[in-house]
């Protein structure tokens, strides 16, 4: 397309110099980065770098013993990023192959500029799905999420429902997943105890 046949001319932003990197940092760590915004006081105890072991289930046809590791990160805007990536153990606990990974945002609802314990959340993972969780924390320590609506790609899980239950028990974050798919309603599918590594 010639500069004649575009009225508008050519966009800013084709001959402009180079930019520098991301100029902005997001942290786990609550002793360095940006402040934590106001909003997620109550979500603090769950920022950090967390690894540990859990137990899986459904939908595989047998359980099975991973590895986890999760990323609780903030940039000192309202919400939390949450990063996630485990590895399947074996009977040794020796590393067996990867498994799944998992990304999203926890988003605290405001209400009068105030954080109310209503919260958002949404995660998306490479077996095709994307979930968006309502629920409320329950205190500092505790997060009970339900899936409100749940979307996946042609080829991707056929989800249907999902509850996520976290908590910090003793130092340590734990979680409960549980999943359905199709019409199996929600059975057991991940649970974890995770240590503080980082944070």
């Amino acid at each position: 397309m010639s500069e004649q046949d575009n009225p508008l001319g050519p966009p800013p932003w084709l001959n402009a110099p180079p930019v520098d990197a991301y100029p902005y940092e997001d942290t786990h760590d609550l002793r360095s980065g940006p402040d934590l915004h106001p909003s997620l006081l109550g979500l603090l105890p769950f920022v950090g770098l967390w690894r540990g072991r859990g137990q899986g289930g459904f939908p595989a046809d047998e359980d099975y013993n991973f590895a986890q590791e999760v990323r609780i990160s903030h940039d000192g805007r309202p919400f939390l990023r949450f990063e996630s990536r485990s590895w399947l153990l074996d009977e040794d606990s020796k590393p067996l192959g990867q498994w799944t990974a998992e990304s999203g945002f926890w988003r605290p609802v405001l209400r009068d500029g105030r954080p109310a314990d209503d919260m958002e959340a949404l995660m998306i993972n490479p077996d095709g799905v994307a979930e968006l969780y309502l629920g409320k924390t329950i205190g500092t320590t505790r997060l009970e999420i339900d899936a409100d609506a749940i979307a996946y790609t042609p080829t991707g899980q056929h989800a249907t429902g999902a509850k996520r239950l976290f908590g910090i028990v003793e130092g340590a974050l734990l979680y409960a997943h549980e999943l359905a798919i199709d019409d199996s309603g929600l059975l057991p599918h991940m649970s974890a105890r995770l240590l503080r590594i980082g944070g």
